[in-house]
């Protein structure tokens, strides 16, 4: 179908676009196009949430079991294989080497503890010669000095003892002499008495056998 222009409307096309029947076509057909496009997509997502929807979770799907059981064995198998060959041998080697350290510190401590016990006991040996040779120094010091006071003791008993002996031998020189002297001033005396009371004086024979028998 087409429309027929008048020579004023051809005037007014020179000037700006005539909209015909054949120029609505392709914006029509371009229309439909995007709506078909549109029902599509949307047709499609309403499809997926439906599948979504009606299936739920794909671990529990048992279509998916064959390939999860898969990738759980290899990732099983690296992680033994990593637990064996590089961390199992690290964890091993940590532990023997701080077995080891500790059976070292044990050994070190066992030589240091006895190694102080011996020179404990080797101490206590030279502290119990020290208290004997001290315990006899003072016996020998304490018999010498006994000793030396005994001898000390002796000579000065000597001493005395010589000393008595010339007082005593003095002492009877004394009496000796006193006693001669009081014989001679008894007989003075008694001489004087008897003449007095006689008359006569008496004789030296005769008084001195009176003095004996009194």
């Amino acid at each position: 179908m087409s429309v027929t222009a008048s020579p004023a409307a051809s005037e007014t096309s020179a000037e700006a676009p005539v909209t015909t029947v054949a120029t609505l076509e392709p914006i029509a057909e371009a229309t439909a196009s995007a709506e078909a496009a549109h029902g599509d997509a949307h047709t499609t997502s309403t499809g997926h949430g439906e599948d979504h929807a009606s299936g739920g979770l794909p671990q529990f799907q048992t279509e998916h079991w064959a390939g999860q059981m898969v990738w759980l064995v290899v990732i099983f198998t690296v992680l033994f294989i990593l637990i064996a060959k590089v961390f199992a041998p690290r964890l091993r080697n940590v532990i023997d080497t701080r077995g080891a350290t500790i059976a070292e510190d044990l050994a070190n401590a066992r030589a240091i503890r006895d190694e102080a016990e011996a020179q404990a006991k080797d101490a206590a040996a030279e502290t119990a010669a020290a208290h004997a040779a001290a315990r006899k120094l003072a016996a020998d010091a304490k018999a010498k000095a006994a000793a030396e006071m005994a001898a000390a003791q002796a000579k000065e008993d000597a001493r005395l003892n010589g000393i008595l002996a010339e007082a005593e031998a003095s002492i009877r020189a004394k009496r000796d002499e006193a006693l001669a002297h009081v014989t001679e001033i008894a007989t003075d005396t008694a001489s004087a008495l008897v003449e007095k009371l006689t008359g006569k004086a008496p004789t030296k024979t005769a008084l001195t056998a009176a003095l004996k028998k009194s």
